[in-house]
């Protein structure tokens, strides 16, 4: 059941995007506490991969690293664990850490540990990120795994971004305001061309890492920002909150490949298709309404 936050902020907002993005519809969702953030998250992507599993025959999901994992973790509990065609997901990651599949920093470990390894996903189905090589090669062989899924129709595409246009795209934001491995002020918000991209300044270690770019992340068809900070310092939920806010309020800050000069990454996450901000309250506590 929704809280009051929930039922106050649960709002079909119909926005005016940039660089020609436009955001057909923006749902933000506050519950309480994380576990109802859980449990709200899983009912969502059940839904729709229930949907794009009929209508397709494939769910493309792309997932992030951080705390979205812990997160996703009623998804393995019943009803969703026998419910969910889990043999029709396509699984990719939004960035990637060049370390060791096996390293701890790995977000590819985090989602095996954490989800993958807990449901019945083929192998084949499971698209990593090939850590063995140079950041910049890897960033390259990501990008023609994907194209090759977009030309054999796996992937959608997005003829008006000319990009590949995911199912559902499930990220989180880092305290910074930094999405994937976008990080605020950095070049690559102003990249355009390119789907993948490497990343070899990184503020945080390890320095190296793969992210997709901006124009991607905006062409999904389905986009959730899944963000808690009810157990954290309360310091952290402070800077969250104020992020979060202030990403949520502002409709007008860059999108669509980096125009938003002095934006923060999270602000300039505009997608075409409907966005969902999964939320608890001390996050949510900058948000107007």
């Amino acid at each position: 059941m929704l809280s009051r936050f929930a039922l106050s902020f649960a709002l079909a907002l119909v926005l005016s995007g940039t660089s020609g993005m436009s955001t057909a519809k923006e749902v933000v969702d506050v519950q309480d506490t994380e576990e109802e953030v859980a449990a709200a998250v899983a009912e969502y992507v059940a839904n729709l991969s229930s949907k794009f599993a009929q209508e397709r025959g494939i769910f493309t999901v792309v997932v992030a690293g951080g705390t979205l994992i812990h997160t996703l973790r009623k998804l393995v509990e019943e009803p969703y664990s026998k419910s969910v065609d889990w043999w029709k997901w396509q699984v990719f990651w939004v960035d990637e850490r060049m370390v060791p599949l096996t390293d701890k920093d790995s977000n590819y470990k985090l989602a095996y540990d954490g989800f993958l390894s807990k449901v019945p996903i083929p192998p084949t189905n499971i698209h990593a990120v090939n850590v063995t090589l140079p950041a910049a090669a890897a960033a390259e062989a990501y990008q023609t795994l994907i194209k090759t899924l977009v030309d054999n129709k796996t992937i959608d595409f997005s003829s008006s971004s000319g990009s590949p246009r995911f199912d559902l795209m499930l990220l989180g934001m880092g305290r910074d305001g930094h999405v994937a491995s976008l990080f605020p002020g950095h070049p690559l918000l102003k990249e355009k061309q390119r789907w993948v991209a490497a990343v070899e300044d990184s503020p945080f270690p390890p320095k190296d890492r793969v992210t997709f770019t901006l124009p991607v992340i905006n062409s999904a068809a389905n986009f959730a920002f899944v963000i808690t900070a009810s157990d954290l310092p309360e310091w952290v939920q402070a800077m969250l909150a104020e992020k979060v806010g202030k990403a949520v309020n502002d409709g007008g800050c860059g999108g669509g490949g980096g125009e938003g000069e002095g934006c923060l990454p999270v602000e300039m996450v505009k997608p075409g298709g409907e966005m969902r901000w999964f939320l608890d309250k001390s996050t949510a506590a900058k948000i107007e309404g």
